[in-house]
């Protein structure tokens, strides 16, 4: 078995939001550049308000909102079976009132909020005339100490950018857009100190001229991932294992490389010549393993919790030689490590 074999992101992919926050508001949510960010990143969304009534409708056909604000935040979950947590603070804010104005964007949420950024506010007094539409661009730069987004058997961590939206003496409401947040240790270390003075602050009212230095630090933050994962990933240790049992050895693992990008192929060898034990069936599993912190276990011994994204089967009756190539799945999490535990994953290899 060949364990902490490193995983690191390299995949894209598109969102899009949508909800009726009135009886005749409908906003869109559209992720400018799709629903995977770097953490350190700048995320930026349009966010489209229309009045859509009718000639027929029974109200006014002008609609009124009081104001629009949005905000990211990432929500943490641990399984109570497994892990052990201190209770949250309470902060009374669980309930809607009708005539409630603060906004809150992980209300009705599971789990703790563990980040948010500050709440930008898109427009104050808004007034829609029938059909008319009204575009908003949305840009924060997510935290560069920000966790990874996760979905694992005992703690998850999800990201979300919550719009809330607000009519004169109604109630607040949400339209919460998922992404995605990969981390790549040491990232930011690799920054010339020249890119880290031309970061400006977050502000909600970018000019041409911020939107520049925005796109310039993206576009400078990929390039140095993209080149330290090509770097990482182009080079070979090969790593050879002996496969025994009580009768003598059966055979040889060998894998090329322990260090994969999102949506490779795994690929490792059986050598079963000069063996004294022949092979009859093989069993290759590439299984992602999560442990959970000593001081957050709830059972004392408590075992790793263990995923299995594919896995290889066969009959190797008179064979020298073969190899197993099992895909990385780009949905998994590339291997980390907090306070709370770590995951990694790792190629587990049988022959019987």
């Amino acid at each position: 078995m060949l364990r902490g074999m490193r995983s690191i992101w390299c995949c894209s992919s598109f969102d899009l939001g949508f909800a009726s926050f009135a009886e005749m508001i409908d906003v869109q949510a559209k992720l400018v550049r799709g629903s995977v960010f770097l953490a350190g990143e700048l995320l930026e969304c349009i966010l489209t308000f229309s009045n859509t009534a009718h000639h027929n409708a029974s109200s006014t056909a002008c609609e009124n909102l009081a104001w629009a604000s949005a905000q990211i935040h990432c929500q943490f979950h641990a399984s109570e079976s497994a892990v052990v947590l201190p209770p949250p603070p309470t902060t009374g804010l669980d309930v809607q009132a009708e005539n409630e104005t603060v906004f809150v964007p992980n209300r009705g949420e599971r789990g703790q909020c563990i980040l948010s950024t500050p709440p930008k506010i898109l427009f104050c007094d808004l007034r829609l005339d029938e059909g008319e539409s009204k575009t908003y661009i949305y840009s924060e730069i997510i935290p560069s100490d920000a966790v990874a987004s996760f979905r694992g058997q005992a703690v998850k961590y999800a990201y979300k950018l919550t719009i809330g939206c607000q009519r004169v003496n109604s109630p607040i409401k949400l339209l919460r857009v998922p992404f995605r947040v990969l981390v790549f240790p040491g990232l930011q270390d690799y920054r010339s100190p020249g890119d880290r003075e031309s970061v400006a602050p977050a502000n909600p009212f970018l000019d041409e001229e911020g939107d520049e230095e925005g796109c310039k630090r993206d576009n400078n933050l990929l390039e140095v991932a993209t080149e330290l994962i090509m770097e990482a990933t182009a080079q070979r240790s090969p790593s050879t294992f002996n496969i025994t049992s009580p009768w003598g050895k059966v055979g040889k693992f060998s894998i090329g490389r322990t260090v994969y990008r999102l949506g490779e192929d795994v690929v490792g060898a059986f050598d079963f010549s000069n063996c004294t034990v022949p092979c009859l069936h093989l069993t290759v599993l590439l299984q992602s393993e999560e442990i959970v912190s000593e001081a957050c276990r709830r059972h004392t011994g408590q075992a790793p919790f263990v995923t299995t994204h594919a896995h290889h089967n066969e009959a190797c009756v008179h064979t020298l030689s073969t190899h197993a190539m099992l895909p990385l799945p780009l949905q998994a999490t590339p291997s980390f490590s907090n306070e709370t535990g770590m995951a990694f994953v790792y190629f587990y290899a049988s022959a019987t």
